[in-house]
């Protein structure tokens, strides 16, 4: 009825991904964006704590810690008045 063998599809398979695993010497873990951010983080939630006025203005102040390449994105773009 069919033709297609699994055992031949299996080892094609295979071979297939043993080939790009060894020619993607792209394949790179970049790990220091996350410490970068975090650096980000830690530094514009001391920034945003120490100039808040009551306690909620500090939550809030940590809340926008959380998302500030938004803030500096918009601030950028704003600035080449795009």
């Amino acid at each position: 009825m069919s033709d297609f063998n699994t055992e031949k599809f299996k080892k094609k398979l295979k071979k297939k991904i043993k080939k790009n695993i060894t020619n993607n010497k792209n394949f790179t873990i970049q790990s220091n964006k996350g410490s970068i951010y975090f650096l980000g983080f830690l530094g514009s939630a001391i920034y945003y704590v120490s100039t808040a006025t009551d306690f909620w203005i500090g939550v809030l102040g940590l809340l926008k810690a959380a998302v500030w390449p938004a803030f500096l994105v918009y601030a950028s773009l704003k600035g080449l008045g795009a």
